[in-house]
């Protein structure tokens, strides 16, 4: 990793530290957690040793497992920072219960897993939740210096973005989660208040990282339905900020399980579980123990599978691993009563002397013999309901050294969107599962190594390692992209400078858009009227004989006429189809080609009707599909259908779709403002340009201007304008002082 990250510190901030905390007879006794984002960070911290990052240079806060005394908190912070890196987040164990098994456990995960029947939508868990969000708000900031990076992890913390954000406004702030984000559908149903908090409260991040691409989406349009705030390609702007959503799937330590497989002590284990079991196919299951997990399913289908392939009974054994998780919890433990009545009644029913169906284990597994069984088993059978990720599923291609074994995979799992090697199942359907297992025992061993070697490239390639570093890279990116933009900004001494310059010139060209630029924009475009203040401010830039004033818009020539007529500016039209000279009459520039308004109106129409509350604006060479007025989500689905069919009817001719803020639009190729605008450059020998804009359309006007033009873009993103405003508002506002600067 040949490229060093320029920064001081990076705060990984989690529920949990990596570190357990437990108190015997008296004593602290420390030792190192397990799971995926521990061992992930492990490796990532290991892989940059030889840079300016390593684990010194990081601090890990979180919860470490226990209530501290407070007498003794000092010295758990002592040997926490000293040993393992970590900040201690102390909480005593009441907090820490009504919060993690509270709102996390009784209201995010069911949700958030779409098991929304066992969802509770209790005030005090909320209070709850939002009072612990504070309280690590506290930790970070009593640590947190100026040049560190803070990433935040998993759905416990997800209003800290925002908290701190209030108080380090400079911060370089991430946010991962860990589990799925939910269609708008299922977000919906958390009260509006708790849902808007989580969403502003995540916004507080410059990136926000999620495992899959529907994640990402279903986050933007909840964001976009609920605060009302849309994106542009993932990027989402807040006043002066902007905030990137993207997808970052997480990756494992790949060479960890293939190396640690290769082990020769790995392979002599692996070789006496086959010998153990009877030389029989083992099909593996290992999981947490939960409901998303559908593990009840999975026996189920195993029991289906015996009964409807009689032929493998004592041929192939389940071996069923289940991971204690949240044992304080009753639903819990009543999920593992119904496993073990279930493990019992399989094995009562089809068991022999000989053979035991199922081999259940209720225990945590460490590396070494994981990877032994993952290596021993010739089927992983991974089919939660819904999940995250599942990295189990990558760990077993991973251990498969010899690249034989079967992944069965549920279409519910992240993981299912990169290992699409996998035999996909429906994790609801017993009767589906039954049958992959049939297919997964019968696949030849050259099917089994092609698609292992598939995917173990992929999980090489991009590991746990690649994931971190992309995303701290991401995030250092979006810092130093809001740093360049910064410089754009027309405030302070810029802003001094333009109007400076415009007071010394003679001669001045303004060259103005109307829609997003002078007036905000409507719903309905007829509404975009200009109010006084706006008129005022024309009537004074154009009483001076020093200026030229050019409005340019793609507005039809009636309505700039009606608007604006009465001013003596100049004005183009419809993107320079129609030009009017101030004391002149308008002139058309651009000529139609024959009979297309009939050839495209009908397919505007269709559309139409598709799509109640969009509309059809129609102008003398251009026509415009309106879809402000619709839900985002649906809209944009029909804009982009009619967007290609539009591009497709258009061609080899002389017309072109134009896509502006939430509209296409279909013009002529040649209808151009920056080509519109070159009389004005042509004639007169301007010492001040001023040109300002807000969409695509002006991309044109500000390609073709001097290089000493005064461009500028309303709105943040990529432009070829040479400065930038955040808003209509602000672009008026300089406006204004220009108009002062002639009194």
């Amino acid at each position: 990793m040949g490229n060093k990250l320029d920064i001081k510190r990076l705060l990984v901030v989690s529920n949990r530290l990596p570190v357990t905390i437990d108190k015997k007879q008296g004593e602290y006794i420390f030792k190192e957690s397990v799971g995926g984002l521990v061992s992930g960070f492990s490796a990532y911290f290991n892989s940059l040793q030889d840079t300016t990052f390593s684990e010194e240079d990081s601090v890990w806060i979180g919860w470490p497992g226990i209530s501290v005394d407070p007498d003794d908190q000092q010295l758990i912070s002592e040997r926490l920072s000293q040993e393992f890196s970590a900040s201690p987040v102390f909480l005593d164990e009441v907090t820490m219960d009504k919060f993690y098994l509270g709102f996390c456990n009784k209201t995010i995960w069911p949700l958030f897993h779409y098991f929304f029947s066992l969802t509770k939508f209790e005030d005090d868990l909320w209070e709850q939740y939002v009072a612990v969000n504070k309280v690590f708000c506290e930790a970070v900031c009593q640590i947190a210096r100026p040049g560190d990076v803070i990433w935040i992890h998993d759905y416990h913390l997800m209003l800290l973005p925002g908290m701190l954000r209030e108080r380090m406004p400079d911060a370089p702030i991430g946010f991962f989660l860990h589990i799925p984000f939910p269609d708008y559908e299922i977000f919906r149903l958390l009260p509006r208040r708790w849902g808007a908090a989580i969403l502003e409260g995540l916004l507080g991040a410059d990136l926000i990282g999620f495992h899959t691409i529907d994640y990402t989406q279903y986050f933007l349009n909840s964001v976009a339905r609920i605060l009302g705030l849309a994106h542009t390609l993932g990027r989402v702007r807040l006043g002066e900020r902007m905030v990137r959503v993207d997808t970052f799937p997480m990756g494992i330590d790949f060479a960890k399980y293939n190396n640690t497989a290769k082990q020769p002590r790995i392979i002599r284990e692996s070789e006496r579980l086959r010998r153990m079991l009877g030389d029989r196919k083992i099909i593996l299951s290992v999981d947490r123990l939960d409901y998303t997990k559908g593990i009840a399913n999975r026996l189920e289908a195993f029991a289906l599978f015996l009964e409807q392939y009689p032929q493998w009974q004592e041929k192939v054994i389940l071996a069923l691993i289940v991971v204690p998780s949240r044992v304080g919890v009753d639903q819990y433990q009543s999920m593992k009563r119904s496993i073990d009545e279930t493990v019992g009644r399989i094995n009562g029913r089809f068991g022999t002397l000989r053979w035991v169906p199922v081999v259940y284990q209720y225990r945590y597994l460490p590396l070494s013999p994981l990877v032994a069984l993952y290596s021993a088993s010739d089927i992983a059978l991974v089919t939660p309901l819904r999940d995250g990720m599942n990295l189990v599923a990558k760990e077993y291609v991973a251990s498969k050294a010899d690249n034989q074994g079967v992944l069965i995979l549920s279409e519910m799992a992240g993981a299912a969107k990169e290992l699409d090697q996998a035999i996909m199942v429906n994790p609801n359907s017993i009767e589906e599962i039954a049958g992959t297992i049939q297919e997964a025992l019968e696949m030849p061993a050259e099917e089994q190594q092609r698609r292992n070697k598939s995917m173990q490239v992929l999980l090489a390639k991009y590991d746990v390692i690649r994931w971190a570093d992309l995303f701290i890279k991401q995030l250092l990116g979006m810092r130093e992209s809001e740093r360049k933009a910064a410089t754009k900004i027309v405030a302070g001494q810029l802003r001094n400078t333009i109007l400076r310059e415009y007071k010394m010139a003679r001669k001045r060209l303004i060259l103005l858009d109307y829609d997003g630029t002078l007036v905000p924009f409507a719903n309905d475009p007829l509404l975009a009227v200009p109010d006084d203040c706006l008129l005022e401010n024309l009537q004074s830039l154009v009483t001076s004989e020093q200026n030229d004033v050019v409005i340019v818009s793609g507005r039809g020539r009636d309505t700039l006429q009606e608007w604006l007529g009465h001013i003596p500016l100049h004005m183009i039209a419809e993107h320079g189809a129609w030009r009017k000279r101030k004391s002149g009459n308008w002139e058309k520039i651009i000529d139609m080609p024959p009979d297309w308004r009939s050839q495209v109106l009908p397919i505007f129409q269709f559309y139409v009707d598709l799509l109640p509350g969009s509309f059809i604006e129609e102008k003398d060479c251009s026509i415009v599909w309106h879809y402000r007025r619709v839900e985002k989500e649906i809209a944009d689905f029909r804009a982009n259908e009619l967007k290609w069919e539009l591009i497709n009817f258009t061609l080899h001719t002389d017309l072109q779709v134009l896509e502006g803020n939430r509209i296409l639009e279909i013009k002529h190729k040649l209808s151009n403002k920056g080509a519109a605008i070159k009389p004005w450059l042509d004639q007169a020998d301007y010492d001040f340009i001023l040109a300002a804009g807000d969409d695509k359309t002006d991309e044109d006007l500000f390609a073709i201007l001097p290089a000493e033009a005064c461009s500028i873009k309303v709105g943040m993103g990529e432009t070829k304008a040479k400065y930038i405003v955040h808003s209509q508002e602000d672009f008026c506002g300089l406006l204004a002082d220009l108009v002062g600067h002639e009194k």
